[in-house]
């Protein structure tokens, strides 16, 4: 995996490009109108990790490089759109490619902002996107059965096997269940190949709350409420946002922006919760290098070994891979050097089995 990439996606005026903006303070136009998103925008923003900048001083380096996360945001969809209401099929596309998606939900009252729908109802709301991501999806896995055909009567066991789960996905698809509830294991995965499925992606759901609820919305939000006990059916992640507020702190400087969160009694943006859940939702960790040259953090999958880490930096690395010289952060920066951690024997040679934790700082040993 190189940057983390999440779909925003929901109904129009919900508060997605205005959240977009804030996150990646890119100006993707938002608008109180369905389709003024057309193409989607993209936005890369820095994952927060402060340890970067305690490396960063001890080692006095002349450059620093956060993880990052790629927003990609796709224009308010509608009923219909599979079938390409409101140029749904485009946007739709635009999503196949990411790791995860980000469903934004209105929760909040406002009068002066039209709800496509004509009332504020998150479950109705987020089934309908459901819909049409899985119709988009039984389109994709209706063709590719097609396709099958002449080949599972030639007898092959393989494409037997793909076009029984393929069925079996598309009765699902039929009934508006999204694919990830099957919960298909490794090799089904693999069978499926390339059909980059939407509704196989792992869904986070962004609920978008008033500005003076952001405290207060994880419990006594009755839509946010909602969206709780139904996102809990399928095992996924919630997080209370208010974009407004988000919107607010990305015009403010580091020490305002703490200031203001404080005020309104939160100790985090709701860009870190969302990051953050991200991480969680996709079983991310972060590994860290540093030098005098540059501290860098670097993302992973829970379970990649040191030399697959390796490669995260470059294939000769991996290639040529010998051991990983490591050193657990908090232990590095109780002994204040990488010297002092050495003596102290906190710094481990780890060969190519070594699974990594989030928090090593890693030097890797290779010969090419």
């Amino acid at each position: 995996m190189s940057n983390l990439e999440v779909g925003i996606v929901g109904l129009p005026n919900v508060g997605k490009s205005t959240l977009f903006n804030a996150i990646t303070k890119a100006g993707a136009e938002a608008a109180n109108y369905p389709f003024c998103t057309i193409e989607p925008n993209v936005g890369v923003v820095d994952v927060p990790d402060a340890r970067l900048q305690v490396l960063h001083e001890m080692y006095n380096s002349k450059k620093t490089t956060p993880a990052a996360v790629r927003f990609v945001d796709i224009a308010g969809l509608v009923k219909g759109a599979s079938k390409g209401e409101g140029l749904g099929n485009q946007f739709l596309e635009h999503i196949r490619q990411v790791d995860a998606i980000a469903h934004v939900v209105r929760c909040f009252v406002d009068p002066d902002i039209t709800h496509v729908e004509g009332s504020i109802d998150p479950i109705r709301d987020i089934e309908i996107i459901t819909t049409e991501l899985c119709l988009a999806d039984l389109d994709v896995v209706e063709k590719r059965v097609m396709k099958l055909e002449r080949i599972v009567k030639s007898g092959s066991k393989e494409a037997r096997a793909e076009d029984e789960l393929l069925r079996r996905i598309k009765e699902a698809l039929e009934q508006a269940k999204p694919a990830r509830q099957l919960n298909l294991g490794e090799d089904e995965l693999a069978l499926l190949g390339d059909t980059n499925l939407l509704t196989l992606k792992p869904v986070l759901y962004v609920a978008n709350v008033a500005e003076d609820e952001v405290a207060t919305a994880e419990t006594d939000n009755a839509y946010v409420q909602k969206v709780k006990a139904y996102a809990a059916t399928e095992g996924a992640e919630v997080v209370a946002i208010s974009a407004k507020v988000e919107s607010e702190i990305a015009e403010l400087d580091a020490e305002e922006a703490r200031e203001f969160l404080a005020e309104i009694g939160e100790t985090e943006s709701g860009l870190n919760r969302l990051i953050k859940a991200a991480f969680t939702l996709l079983g991310l960790l972060t590994f860290l290098t540093a030098g005098p040259d540059e501290c860098r953090a670097w993302t992973i999958v829970k379970g990649t070994t040191a030399p697959k880490a390796a490669g995260k930096i470059h294939s000769d690395i991996e290639r040529g891979f010998i051991r990983a010289e490591i050193v657990n952060y908090d232990d590095l920066v109780a002994a204040g050097s990488t010297t002092a951690a050495r003596e102290k024997g906190k710094v481990r040679l780890e060969g190519k089995d070594y699974v990594m934790q989030d928090g090593d700082v890693t030097y890797f040993r290779f010969n090419v």
